[in-house]
Order: C-alpha cells, then sequence, then structure tokens
C-alpha cells in the first residue's frame, strides 16, 4: 500500500519563522520545523510535500495541484487567512480533509484576525501550539484520510 500524500502549505512570512524578535511565532526556524513535520509525517506513513510561498497565486496554484497529488491538505495561509477568497475558492474545490493551523492563537491576536476565510473550507482548525500544532495538524489529516479510505 503506497502512503497518501498531503500537501502542507504555509503563506507570507513564514519562512522567517524564529527570526521574529517578538516570538510570536516562536525560536524554532523554518527548516527546523519544516523537518520537524517531515519526520512526524513519516512516522504516520504519510508523504508530506511541505511548501511555502509568500505568493497568493502561487498558492492557489498548489491547492488546485493538490486535487490530483494529494489526500489532503494542511494550510497556514498566514496573513492571506484573512483576506484571501481566491484561496478560500481552491480549497472548497478540494474533496479530502483539510486542517486550517497557525503557529499562533489567531483568536488572541489582533481583533482582524478572528475572522478566516480559510475555516469555512477547513474540516477542523489547529492554533496556538507552535510547531507541535504542525505535527497536531499532520496525525489529524492522517487520521481523516484513513477514515475516508475506509468508507
Amino acid at each position: 500500500m503506497t502512503s497518501a500524500t498531503v500537501y502542507f502549505l504555509n503563506g507570507p512570512n513564514a519562512n522567517l519563522y524564529g527570526l521574529d524578535k517578538s516570538g510570536t511565532y516562536g525560536r524554532e526556524s523554518f527548516v527546523s520545523i519544516k523537518k520537524r513535520c517531515e519526520d512526524h509525517a513519516a512516522s504516520l506513513g504519510l508523504t508530506v510535500d511541505f511548501r511555502q510561498s509568500n505568493h497568493e497565486g502561487t498558492l492557489v496554484d498548489w491547492i488546485q495541484e493538490a486535487r490530483e497529488k494529494a489526500e489532503g491538505i494542511v494550510i497556514n495561509a498566514a496573513g492571506l487567512t484573512y483576506s484571501s477568497v481566491p484561496i478560500l475558492d481552491a480549497l472548497l474545490a478540494f474533496e479530502g480533509p483539510i486542517i486550517e493551523a497557525h503557529m499562533s492563537n489567531i483568536w488572541k491576536r489582533e481583533p482582524f484576525r478572528h475572522h478566516s476565510y480559510v475555516s469555512r473550507a477547513a474540516t477542523g482548525v489547529i492554533a496556538g501550539l507552535g510547531a507541535l500544532g504542525y505535527e497536531l495538524a499532520l496525525t489529524a489529516v492522517s487520521r481523516l484520510i484513513a477514515e475516508k479510505a475506509a468508507r
């Protein structure tokens, strides 16, 4: 049996994790978080395609690509979470489970972050747990993929 593929998509500025002096996103680098996610995905029997872009259209293209190449999506659209109808529309066309993940607790931050377009398409949301939340998102999407396959 081949392993399920999950696209793990990160939006603008996620590549700067660990460099933020305020510590909002923790001290762990993006490269380190990517490695953690790849290792955790492997332990779950998943293949993870971990990507980051600062460009909305690129994220939309990847979500559309996932329709043919992935069984699930984990997404942290970062700042585009609060503004991107195109990302929402692309996610709504994806038929597998979608987990929205945020390093910080978006509901403890500025009011504009309390509304997520991504949530409209997401199966579930994990926020405020830093890199651990990314690993939990992979665990959740793995189980949801298995449940869908069992039906």
